[in-house]
Formats: structure tokens, sequence, C-alpha cells
């Protein structure tokens, strides 16, 4: 149905960091991530908070060997006795967002900023097309360098999956790569039938979520290859636009380029914490507040786009009284900044506006409607040579934060007075881990 002689033949690596946040924690502890039997919990198994948090990673050995999966309650992790060799960390999301830069920054030794897109925090796509023959003699020989390169520095396990265009690699690393020795699989337009057709369970394809594959099998398509042989003009009267590119898919067409972005306004970037007790002091939950608005703001710093929507998000205690609200989720149109103070200052008005004194457990500041970063929106109460002077502080912050972890540079005015400045760290923000989503 395609000729593929009018698709684009490029070369696009499709890279994912073996279990990512358990890589992270085991490395930190000197352990061989392969070899770890390591998860990330959200709440360590104490007193206060038994069993009541979730698994939010496991090493590859982990899942092996006690069925741990991303899913499930730690109550349901094996007893110390059951598994003595099973270590439970707590989540470190700066730490993650480091390693997650450093990686980043290994790719740039091999290709052009443009060239490259981080997919997620764990994943990233890189067109190769006009830079892998510098490297070697082959996209597979380059893509064990980047591995090599990645495990030497960091120590990181990485998978590679190499395409035409970026769909193959994506599937090519989802669906073969990762059970290859080498870790390392490229699919070309005329492995197709060898391998997208060969595809049996559509919910693998990155794309086709359960409600779609249970509408394709109402139209008895079971398989990529029976959704390659359907008819187009069905698969479009019953699912629009998402029709023809279903089509696309099962046939490996994709004519998507990396280097031309695309900026979309529902995206957004955000932060999490669930807190490891119930606060009910206003400031201890604004230091918290202000640390996830700078962990959010360095995020989009480092993705080069402006936030002109700030979200906030305040879960109360399952102890609140009987018929209370259980929280709010509210948010705020901004002149699209990146600053800290600017995203903090929105966040914590927020919380003073909407908080009437409740048992706070939970909180997530998210930012939206996004700009490229050469969007500027100049004040006049600000002169602009002191806004340029602020954003190149921020910038060094986020240069010594990303070296030497998040809490190696606080605000004063977030430190707490006397004795209790010592129990800082225990206010869960920084480096004591949190949620990122995007």
């Amino acid at each position: 149905m395609y000729d593929y002689r009018y698709e684009p033949h490029n070369v696009v690596f499709m890279i994912d960091n073996k279990s990512f946040f358990a890589s992270c924690e085991a490395i930190e502890l000197g352990l061989n991530p392969m070899k770890a039997v390591l998860a990330v919990a959200s709440h360590q198994q104490d007193e206060e908070s038994y069993g009541s948090g979730l698994i939010m990673a496991a090493s590859p050995l982990a899942k092996a060997k006690y069925g741990l999966n991303n899913v499930m309650r730690v109550r349901d992790v094996p007893s110390k006795k059951e598994a003595p060799d099973l270590i439970l960390v707590p989540p470190h999301m700066n730490l993650y967002i480091k390693r997650s830069t450093q990686i980043l920054e290994i790719f740039r030794q091999f290709a052009a900023d443009e060239d490259i897109h981080p997919y997620s925090i764990d994943e990233s796509m890189i067109d190769m097309t006009k830079s892998w023959h510098l490297f070697g003699d082959d996209p597979y020989l380059v893509a064990r360098k980047i591995q090599l390169e990645i495990k030497n520095k960091l120590g990181f396990y990485t998978t590679c999956g190499i395409g035409e265009n970026p769909l193959l690699a994506k599937l090519s690393m989802d669906i073969s790569a990762k059970h290859r020795h080498s870790m390392i699989d490229y699919w070309h337009y005329i492995d197709v039938p060898d391998t997208i057709w060969q595809i049996k369970d559509m919910e693998e394809v990155c794309g086709i979520g359960k409600r779609t594959a249970k509408h394709l099998r109402q139209l008895n398509i079971n398989n990529m290859y029976e959704l390659a042989h359907s008819d187009p003009a069905i698969l479009k009267k019953e699912f629009g636009v998402m029709g023809e590119q279903l089509f696309a898919m099962s046939w490996g067409v994709d004519r998507s380029i990396i280097r031309e972005q695309y900026f979309p306004k529902m995206k957004n970037y955000g932060n999490s914490q669930i807190l490891t007790r119930d606060y009910t002091d206003q400031r201890e939950i604004e230091i918290v507040l202000r640390e996830i608005s700078e962990q959010v703001a360095a995020r989009i710093r480092s993705h080069r786009v402006q936030t002109g929507c700030i979200s906030l998000m305040v879960n109360f205690s399952k102890y609140r009284l009987k018929g209370k609200r259980k929280g709010f989720n509210v948010q705020q149109k901004v002149c699209p900044t990146n600053d800290n103070d600017a995203i903090a200052a929105e966040v914590l008005a927020l919380f003073r506006k909407n908080w009437r004194g409740e048992r706070v457990r939970a909180l997530g500041v998210s930012c939206g409607d996004l700009h490229p970063d050469n969007y500027q929106q100049l004040t006049f109460f600000v002169q602009p040579s002191q806004q340029i002077k602020k954003k190149k502080i921020d910038q060094t912050v986020d240069q010594i934060r990303q070296k030497y972890g998040f809490t190696s540079l606080v605000k004063a005015s977030s430190l707490l007075h006397g004795a209790t400045a010592i129990k800082r760290s225990s206010l869960v923000g920084g480096h004591n881990g949190g949620n990122a989503y995007d």
C-alpha cells in the first residue's frame, strides 16, 4: 500500500536507560544496576506509613526474582525474611534529573541539539542521519559507542533501537532490542513483514492503548498484520484521522522530522510530592512548594521553554473531617516566564488564596501553555538588564545544582528559624524526591 521509495530514509536512534530510577539508586550505592535487587518505593516500610506507598521502579533482577512491578503497593512486597537481599530506597527526583541531563550531554557529543529530542526523562530520540558517519562505518557500531560512553562515564546500561524513521526506531527498541544481548536492533522498511506484522499484541505498539485495541478487535482486527491489510476507509470512518495514522503505523510509515520541534499547547512539565506525614504549618508547606516550584522551573529551562500557565494541586489528608473537601486544583495565567522567583511567587499566591488550614498530604506544581525560550515578555517594573542578569543567575544555579545536588543552593528565606532549621531535610522537597510528570 505504501511505496517506500518515497518515504524518508533516515538514521534515527531511540535510546532508553534500563530501569532508570532503580539504576540511578543502585549506582549511587556502588552497585551494578543489572545485578542489584533494588526497588524505589514512595514510602519506606516504617510504623507511620507502613505499606501505603507504591513501587515506583524496580531493577531488572528485582522484577525477575520477586515479581515486582511499577504498580504494586509496598505492602505487597515480600518481607525481609522472604527477600533478604531486596533493598528498598526512597525516590530522589533531583538525582534522576541530574543523571538525565548528564546523559543528554553525552548525546550532544554525537549529534546537534536540534537533532536530539528527549522523549521522556529516561528515553531520547536522536536523528543521526547527518552525523553517524563521523563516528563509525555502520550505525550499529555508532550506537554501541554511545552505549559504552554512557556505561563507562555514568554506569548506566542502555537499549537502542535504530530505524529509518522515528516509528521504526521506537518499535525496534520496545519490541526487540531489549531482548538482544547487545541491546541494539535495527529495523528497515524492508523488514516490516518480519517485524511489525509479527506483533500479535497490538498494545505493545506505542500509540495503541487498551481502548483502541478493543475497538480494533470489534472490527475483527486482532494483530498488526490484520491492521496492515484492513480497509483504510473503514479505519478512517471508525477513528477519523487516527485511523489513517494506525494504518500508516502498521506499514512502518512515519514522516515526522525530529528537528522540526512542535510545542503543543496542552504540553506541561510538573513535579508532585506525597508528603511523609500530614502538614498543617503554613511555613513548612510553603518551603516544600518553593522547592517544587524551583524544580519545575529548572525543568522548563532545561527544555528551553517558558510557561504561560501555572497550576497548583493540593490534596488533603485522608483523616480530614467527613464531608470536607479532598483538596483543590487551581491555575493562573501568567506572562511567559521560566524565572524561579516568578513561578514560586505565583504558586504561593495560589496556595494562600485557596488553603483554609486543612491537613496537607500531597502537593503538585505544573507549568503549561509553553512557549519557546526566545519569547520575551518585558515588564515595566524591572529593567531589561536586571531581567537578563536574573536569567543568568537562574542558569548558574541550575548548573551548580546539577553538579552538587538540588539542596546545595537553598534560598535563605526558605530556611526555618532556630533549631528547626536542622530538620529542613525532612520537609520532603528537593533531594528527598518527588514524582515528575509531563
